[in-house]
């Protein structure tokens, strides 16, 4: 249990506050006006804190604090050290990640919209989430007739850039041809400055600009181009159609909607911009963390504002309950954005009625998420407490490690370790070998070799500060598994005991023949029940372990047999390399060429084309070799 520090060294002052576990991890991050006065709350008698709290303070071991100079960088300083640490009890978010946007490559030259998902590009602009792909990409469909922006990837446009002749959509009119500069470059940015602002809402200007020009053509008889605006006009008309009108014209407004319980809560936010809902989103809060209504709201619009907003920040957020600073926040969102932004709760009229409308929402996904999880979580805990009991652990196992090899006949030799935590993979810890020191078809090595390189670095990075360590093998397992027998499990075992880590991770062994599960000191294998979660959850664990090895291993398989007969010649390079299959009409007919003529090429020094020539025929004469004659007896 973490200890109160000395009395006087705690600072009067703003800043953000860290609790660190026995190995360093940082497990709860948080911020304060004045350092001393919070923390002095949580060196009080246990029993009148939070349950949660009391059980981050018990865990923790040391407190640390960074000053700041006032409270909105102290808030920016808290959200940055949740982003890199990811405490364990600090809330976590369940974002829908899935939820898809409209996104318009204002990066490139010739910017390009496309319906993406996702981790978003800074510098490109985005619109949305919309509930369903699909209606995105019927509003874009009506968009391309009067915004006639390119939305081939940039190969296909390169390509056609090449050829000098534009694909299918410039034909039927839904691109303008940027390809083939059959549109201005001015003229393409004007396009798409104006579907910027067709997509934030300015509808009007773009209608009336549209029923001026269609106007202007009919009283010049130019018919053939006034019916083209008549069609432009029409299908503009229809996508606005598509937009919800909520409030008045000029409003820019978020709206969010919370639904929650002592676990958990449902957010969910509407963006309306100039008087439209534009897009939506929606999370889940785990409320890891003791939190207040008012401290909730301060979290969410943490999480909302501190990332990417996708349709650009509003002049006014409204909440269900104000956060628990509010001038705090509406000083920090002012800045962001450089004019005034209020928070404000909605108390009637048509505010007041988004909002009750945003909170049914949040209240439908609070319900969806809950019946979604509620058999997933409870098996998850029932498959870590049976672990537990079944392999006599001195804990449940919150994070497993299981490793297996692949190969063929010896070759392209790999390993994989994959990580579940709290029942659940977390890819982002996988990791896969080479194997280095074995020479031929050796599984009992291979996996002596990978363990020992994992647990090697674990031991190497122990002794790294926290703050400088890299983090790829950083945390132990709770319960470690290998993919086989008892052989495998007593390489295992051999490593951990060279290691000195054998009474610090378990280690068992699961058998794919029957599902049996070896562990070390018995000689008989303990079979889970058949219908048991937790010899579920120990099959899913193994077979993604043998489905990372095996994917890892056909990809260095693939590129080997993909090499080139050019590759690793001296002095030819991927340019000459290229360029000299292209002279000759392939790699074969570079083989069958005189050294003559390939000394006879102007941009190829002789030098490299000696070399080619003494490596292509090298590997010919090889292949002709004619194989020894066999013996008698």
């Amino acid at each position: 249990m973490v200890q109160r520090p000395p009395a006087g060294s705690i600072p009067d002052t703003p800043g953000s506050y860290q609790f660190k576990d026995a190995e360093g991890r940082v497990i709860y991050v948080g911020k304060a006006k004045s350092l001393r006065s919070r923390l002095s709350s949580y060196f009080q008698d246990p029993r009148n804190l939070h349950m949660r709290t009391r059980q981050m303070v018990e865990t923790a071991e040391t407190v640390e604090w960074i000053q700041v100079a006032n409270e909105v960088e102290a808030l920016m300083l808290e959200f940055s050290l949740i982003q890199r640490h990811k405490p364990r009890f600090n809330v976590r978010y369940t974002d829908d990640k899935s939820y898809p946007f409209l996104c318009l490559t204002t990066v490139d030259e010739w910017p390009r919209a496309m319906v993406m998902r996702g981790k978003r590009k800074k510098g490109n602009r985005y619109f949305g989430p919309y509930g369903q792909a699909y209606a995105i990409r019927d509003t874009l469909d009506l968009l391309l007739r009067t915004f006639p922006i390119r939305t081939c990837t940039d190969n296909k446009f390169r390509h056609h850039e090449k050829l000098g002749k534009p694909c299918l959509l410039f034909h039927i009119e839904k691109c303008a041809g940027p390809c083939v500069d059959e549109v201005t470059k001015a003229d393409y940015d004007e396009m798409v400055n104006e579907l910027i602002s067709f997509l934030e809402g300015d509808t009007d200007e773009i209608i009336a600009k549209l029923e001026a020009q269609m106007t202007q053509a009919s009283e010049d008889l130019e018919f053939e181009l006034a019916a083209h605006l008549r069609d432009r006009l029409s299908a503009v008309r229809k996508a606005v159609e598509k937009q919800q009108m909520v409030f008045n014209r000029n409003e820019d407004v978020d709206v969010i909607g919370l639904h929650d319980d002592e676990l958990e809560a449902a957010v969910q936010v509407f963006y309306v911009r100039k008087g439209r809902v534009m897009g939506r989103r929606g999370f889940v809060v785990d409320k890891a963390e003791d939190l207040d209504r008012g401290e909730l709201i301060s979290r969410v619009l943490e999480r909302l504002y501190f990332e990417d907003n996708p349709v650009g920040s509003p002049k006014e957020v409204l909440v269900p309950d104000l956060p628990s600073d509010p001038d705090l926040y509406e000083e920090w969102l002012t800045a962001a954005r450089e004019s005034r932004v209020r928070i404000r709760v909605p108390q009637r009229g048509d505010k007041r009625a988004l909002q009750a409308t945003v909170t049914q929402n949040a209240q439908e996904s609070f319900t969806r998420h809950r019946l979604k999880r509620t058999n997933d979580h409870n098996s998850r805990a029932r498959a870590l407490r049976e672990l537990q009991e079944h392999l006599d652990l001195p804990i449940a196992p919150l994070r497993i490690e299981c490793y297996d090899m692949s190969h063929i006949q010896g070759t392209d030799y790999v390993g994989s370790m994959v990580v579940v935590e709290d029942g659940l993979p977390k890819k982002s810890d996988y990791r896969r070998f080479k194997i280095q020191s074995v020479p031929g078809n050796d599984d009992f090595a291979a996996m002596e070799e990978v363990l020992t390189r994992r647990f090697s670095a674990y031991l190497k990075e122990r002794q790294v500060p926290v703050d400088q360590r890299e983090g790829r093998f950083s945390y132990p397992p709770q319960l470690l598994v290998v993919d086989g027998g008892k052989g495998q499990l007593g390489v295992a075992t051999r490593v951990l005991d060279e290691l000195g880590l054998r009474d610090e991770i378990p280690v068992v062994s699961l058998a794919k023949q029957f599902e049996e599960v070896f562990v070390p000191g018995r000689p008989d294998p303990i079979r889970l029940p058949r219908q048991s979660e937790a010899l579920y959850l120990l099959q899913r664990i193994r077979d993604e372990s043998h489905r990372f090895a095996i994917t890892f291993h056909r990809q260095l398989r693939d590129k080997r047999m993909t090499k080139s007969a050019l590759d690793g010649i001296e002095g030819l390079g991927p340019a000459r390399k290229k360029r000299l299959a292209k002279e000759f009409g392939g790699v074969n007919a570079v083989k069958q060429a005189a050294l003559e003529d390939l000394k006879n090429l102007t941009w190829l020094p002789d030098g490299v084309a000696e070399n080619v020539f003494r490596r292509l025929h090298r590997v010919e004469a090889r292949a002709r070799r004619p194989p020894p004659a066999e013996e008698d007896g």
